[in-house]
């Protein structure tokens, strides 16, 4: 199978299952939204219309795969509530890792299903993976310091605030870190 037509195994956890998406899929999904023949399985529901109605990350990923279908390992997954394979959200890698080892993940939950720990469950899910892949050596996330639920889960899964940075679209975030040594010891 060519790296373009590819997806990583879905990642499974007691309640959700994250499906990654194809490069044809995404880019299907990204030019024409309303056209539903991008999901992979057919029987996922998407009522709340992730990545729909807002395109999130695709308008980065996108031309980032476009350029080399190889780094769509890291991209986007569709985070499913299994009980009934309704899209509650989605996350993604915003790139491969860089020279140092660093991989920073992104994750939009929708409103229905805030609070209710579905984002803790997927990103652990995505760390546990991701620190079995070559290259990887530190975890990264970065948060709106005035996003007080999100503030408090990162610094419950231990990580290191490390840095603030200016995001020219969401303006200032707060840069947290764990090495995968450190998520290792605490999560696997």
């Amino acid at each position: 199978m060519s790296a373009q037509h590819a997806t990583e195994p879905v990642i499974t956890t007691e309640r959700l299952s994250l499906h990654h998406i194809s490069v044809p899929n995404l880019i299907r999904l990204y030019e024409s939204p309303e056209n539903a023949d991008f999901y992979d399985p057919p029987t996922l529901q998407n009522p709340y219309r992730d990545l729909i109605d807002e395109s999130g990350p695709l308008q980065w990923r996108v031309p980032d795969v476009q350029r080399d279908p190889s780094l769509n390992k890291w991209f986007v997954r569709w985070i499913v509530q299994r009980a009934d394979n309704c899209i509650v959200g989605s996350t993604a890698f915003h790139a491969a890792p860089n020279a140092l080892g660093m991989i920073e993940i992104g994750i939009g939950i929708q409103p229905a299903f805030q609070r209710r720990g579905f984002a803790r469950e997927a990103l652990l899910a995505m760390w546990r993976w991701v620190i079995n892949q070559d290259g990887v050596s530190t975890l990264r996330y970065t948060v709106d310091p005035s996003n007080t639920p999100s503030v408090r889960m990162i610094n419950n899964f231990g990580f290191h605030h490390v840095a603030q940075q200016i995001y020219e679209i969401d303006g200032p975030e707060d840069v947290y870190e764990l090495s995968t040594s450190e998520f290792r010891t605490k999560f696997c």
